[in-house]
């Protein structure tokens, strides 16, 4: 049902011939450069869609490369001229320059954690053998810049061997890296071209990985959706790895992952062709070519295997229970017909981790943890009382362990590490951040509000202790509203420079997260996505109603699926918010699925391609297909990355196109484009650094701050 006409039209030799009329924006001028149209015409369900910037799809191509320097130049010449804005670098730098240490976690003779000393590009990984402390790896050591970042770290089960992952300029693709963890020397085992994986060792002989053929074309923006898992002997070339799982043409899986039990008896696969709902099969080990064995067949649930004693199995699944519930089998017997419940469904959403003999089940009530701490018979020892209310995790570990660690954290208390008796339920504080932030100054206050259809959201709102609810506070409300995640209460030190200002951080519980479970997420899937847009406008009005902020001092703010809420939020309501923020953003809803794992996002949005239905639907939110003439857009600043092989720029790219054509009135529709970076996940601090300074000097600068409302005395000099 879909043709495509590509329709050649003559265009100067240089893209950039001409300059849109002259903008001038509290003294700025503004001239956007003229992004070339070269329609490509599509017919979907006998509708014609005309794409007038698909040339831009290209990373490769060097009119995208001059496209990109041409815009960086207009938006960091406008971010240059905010006067505050290296007062806010200042500031950022400052308060985050202190040392940030994670949970301890324990491999062979050692005790291993990250630590940051302050301003460290990455987190630094050391080790701990009687009392002396030692770096065990350095990522800041792998690149000059520090864009190649460690992307996860697995140990062999006796702890004497390691494999790491690393990620070059922010992309997905890692190379995994595998070394003699005593004497800290590289191995010849360095694999490539590996995506999407865990790394899980057998015993001390090799581990499991998973990865694509290596795509044809672009590897930042070619389909991939035939993964497969693998087998790495020590010692052997990657080359002569099998497949392990996924090389039927016949019966493709976008994701597909292997996992051991503790005691190394069962290997567990997991297969998927989304992001939610998968299959799970099941390999004994112990018995030498032992089939595999079926658990779940379809993808109806998520399940997968937390432990094991013995053929006893221990699932978490939502099969028959949208909050998650724990069930036993046996390994023998795994299908669902069998399965035993444990620890039963509840009202809350239930995550589970296991660590010294015990489970611990931390249910989120109202986006807020309770943990509850159960024996292998299923036996409630008792609720492990946190520290505050908030967010914890961890609380995971061997089988022998005799002690385990969690962390806990809210929007105005910094994470910090608590170490915890199992025996009898007491712990102590491990570490806590010396952070030049006065938590006490700041108060978080839970409140629900009413979306359009007359369901209850909740929503947590932190600022300072005393601000006055006059309708001029400059207000961020950031939301994500997708894929089945909890935004959950945590510390942001970018937010904490935020609310120093003065400023307002509002983060509502949107429907397509997973805070009330498999419901709240399916109801702002697919033809209900609507639903999400519609509570995160409801937030903003309640806001406004309640006099935190108004129209002219919000600002809307969410990366990924959250940028894709964000620009549909601002093109369906322009006039509710000043500022809009959409970061590393899915934007163009008729092709998103066309680009790298894109198709893997279909359970929550559905396709194009899938109905007239879905299609009009997808058509009538898509933010790069809503952006009309003449209408006057908030101040925008789309941020993305030129490595971003998640979401890739391209999405971002068509969208500041659209709107720097279409606008009309004074406000400024930038894009910032950060080069040799991706999706987010090991961004180097300096760029994060960066990146808040302007979003931040960008939002106060368009809601009308000649100057920042609190001036810090920064210590560090620039």
């Amino acid at each position: 049902m879909k043709n495509k006409l590509i329709i050649p039209i003559l265009f100067a030799s240089a893209i950039f011939v001409s300059c849109k009329e002259e903008i001038k924006q509290r003294n700025i001028d503004l001239k956007y450069p003229i992004t070339t149209k070269k329609p490509v015409i599509d017919t979907l369900f006998k509708t014609v869609v005309v794409d007038n910037y698909r040339w831009l799809e290209d990373d490769r191509s060097k009119e995208t490369e001059a496209w990109v320097k041409a815009e960086n130049e207009v938006t960091f010449d406008y971010l240059s001229k905010i006067p505050y804005r290296e007062q806010l670098k200042a500031r950022l730098s400052e308060l985050w320059n202190y040392e940030k240490v994670g949970t301890p976690f324990i491999e062979g003779d050692y005790t291993y954690f990250y630590k940051n000393d302050g301003l460290q590009n990455q987190y630094v990984v050391y080790r701990k053998k009687d009392g002396k402390e030692e770096v065990f790896l350095d990522p800041n050591t792998f690149s000059e810049d520090g864009t190649t970042s460690l992307g996860s770290l697995s140990f062999s089960k006796d702890g004497k061997m390691a494999a790491y992952a690393i990620s070059e300029g922010g992309s997905d693709w890692r190379k995994v890296i595998t070394m003699d963890a005593e004497s800290k020397t590289i191995k010849g085992d360095t694999l490539v071209d590996v995506k999407f994986s865990g790394i899980s060792w057998y015993k001390n002989e090799g581990f499991y990985y998973s990865s694509y053929d290596k795509p044809k074309g672009s590897e930042l923006s070619a389909k991939t959706d035939q993964h497969k898992l693998y087998y790495h002997k020590l010692g052997t070339s990657q080359k002569d790895d099998p497949v392990i799982f996924g090389e039927k043409a016949s019966e493709k899986h976008r994701y597909v992952g292997g996992y051991l039990t503790e005691d190394s008896k069962y290997l567990m696969i997991s297969a998927s062709t989304s992001t939610s709902g998968n299959k799970l099969f099941i390999k004994d080990l112990s018995e030498e070519n032992s089939a595999l064995k079926t658990v779940i067949n379809n993808f109806d649930s998520d399940t997968y295997v937390v432990e094991n004693r013995g053929s006893k199995l221990y699932l978490v699944t939502n099969l028959d229970a949208a909050n998650k519930k724990v069930v036993t089998v046996d390994a023998k017997n795994p299908t669902p017909e069998n399965w035993k419940d444990f620890i039963p469904e509840t009202e809350n959403v239930l995550s589970l981790n296991s660590g010294a003999g015990y489970f611990f089940a931390e249910y989120m009530v109202d986006a807020v943890s309770k943990v509850l701490q159960y024996d292998f018979d299923g036996k409630l020892i008792r609720e492990v009382k946190l520290p505050g209310v908030g967010s914890s995790s961890g609380f995971g570990g061997k089988t022998e362990a005799k002690e385990l660690y969690f962390s806990f954290t809210n929007y105005s208390t910094p994470n910090s590490s608590y170490k915890f008796n199992p025996k009898d339920g007491t712990y102590e504080s491990y570490w806590k951040p010396a952070v030049d932030f006065n938590s006490e100054a700041y108060t978080s206050k839970q409140v629900f509000y009413t979306s359009k259809d007359g369901t209850k959201v909740p929503m947590i709102i932190t600022h300072k202790k005393g601000v006055e609810l006059n309708g001029k506070n400059p207000t961020i409300l950031y939301g994500y509203g997708g894929f089945n995640i909890s935004l959950t209460p945590s510390f942001s030190i970018a937010n904490a420079v935020w609310m120093e200002q003065g400023g307002v951080y509002a983060v509502p519980n949107l429907r397509g997260g997973g805070e009330y479970g498999k419901k709240w997420h399916d109801a702002g899937t697919q033809l209900k996505k609507q639903n999400v847009f519609d509570d995160f406008i409801a937030a903003a009005e309640y806001l406004i109603s309640e006099k935190y902020t108004s129209s002219e001092f919000l600002a809307i703010r969410g990366g990924s699926n959250g940028g894709l809420l964000v620009g549909a939020t601002m093109t369906q309501r322009p006039e509710l918010m000043k500022v809009a923020l959409p970061a590393v953003g899915v934007l163009d809803m008729l092709r998103y699925h066309t680009f790298t794992a894109g198709a893997g996002w279909a359970y929550d949005y559905g396709t194009a391609d899938d109905s007239k239905e879905m299609f009009d639907y997808l058509k009538g939110y898509s933010p790069v297909h809503n952006v009309k003439v003449g209408v006057k857009y908030p101040a925008t600043l789309v941020t993305t990355g030129d490595h971003d092989d998640r979401v890739v720029p391209a999405h971002s790219f068509k969208f500041a196109a659209e709107l720097q054509e279409k606008q009309t009135g004074d406000n400024p529709t930038l894009i910032r484009i950060e080069t040799n970076a991706g999706h987010g996940a090991g961004t180097p601090v300096a760029k994060t650094i960066e990146q808040y300074s302007d979003i931040f000097g960008f939002t106060l600068f368009n809601m009308g701050f000649d100057a920042l409302p609190n001036p810090p005395k920064a210590k560090i000099k620039l």
